[in-house]
């Protein structure tokens, strides 16, 4: 099979997209979800996912054939508790990819019977509608080490060539209580500057930098500590890959820089 790329994605504020949006704040980003399925070589034979709601001891892996959703998000408009995507799992997939994780000595499971979060179902709703692709989704490892979720994503990455397209969903900049605030901007964009270069850099680079990203320019203002979960799934999505990485999605959206990119 033709060898799929790597993403990694926004999901957004919550269930966004399948709210009213008068100002078009989300408008954007609906679209550039809306086009990953033409930026692939072929239909892939899978996804798999990796999700910034979903912190484990060790990496885990969503086991069931037919997961259910979980609506991790609070203080939405009634409606968005009834959203379906009614996807198929893929257990043999999840099984594979812990087991890639383990031979590279890395501490993995599979939990037979989590759904799927919000940071799943919401952006592959508007990316794959139909929602006639299987689907596995992958934890991030509590500890937050980057390293750890570079070396997962190199583990992974010949699930690739297997026709399985890897997606790191969060956001590049995810500080709550900075949003919406134009004092945001600056800080926003210079670390959004430093990611980019990183992600464009060789994957020997690019490793290195992600590793030490909290020294970034603004990183912690990006991503406060503790609270970096939201871009762990970039790490994954960028260790699998041995690729120059590309953006293609940039946007200020509430004041702040957010970019997604291909591995």
């Amino acid at each position: 099979m033709t060898q799929q790329p790597a993403f990694f994605i926004p999901h957004g504020g919550g269930p966004c997209f399948f709210m009213e949006d008068p100002k078009g704040m989300w408008t954007g980003m609906a679209r550039f979800l809306e086009s990953l399925p033409a930026r692939l070589p072929e239909r892939p034979k899978a996804i798999l996912i990796v999700s910034a709601h979903w912190e484990t001891r060790g990496f885990a892996f969503t086991g069931t054939s037919q997961p259910s959703l979980i609506y991790d998000y609070h203080g939405f408009p009634p409606h968005t508790y009834e959203l379906t995507y009614e996807v198929v799992g893929a257990p043999s997939l999840a099984a594979r990819a812990a087991n890639l994780l383990r031979d590279h000595g890395l501490d993995a499971h599979v939990d037979p019977n989590r759904g799927l979060d919000h940071g799943v179902f919401i952006p592959l709703k508007v990316a794959f509608p139909d929602a006639d692709i299987p689907v596995v989704e992958m934890s991030v490892e509590q500890g937050f080490d980057p390293g750890l979720h570079v070396a997962a994503g190199k583990a992974l990455s010949i699930l690739r060539d297997e026709g399985v397209l890897i997606l790191g969903s969060g956001m590049s900049f995810h500080n709550m209580r900075a949003y919406g605030d134009p004092r945001s901007s600056a800080g926003a964009r210079a670390f959004d500057d430093w990611l980019t270069e990183t992600a464009q850099s060789n994957a020997a680079e690019r490793a290195d930098r992600l590793a030490q990203w909290p020294d970034a320019p603004s990183a912690r203002f990006a991503h406060p500590p503790r609270q970096e979960e939201h871009l762990l799934p970039l790490m994954v999505a960028a260790g699998s890959s041995t690729e120059i990485g590309e953006r293609i999605y940039n946007e200020e959206v509430l004041s702040t820089a957010l970019s997604g990119y291909r591995f």
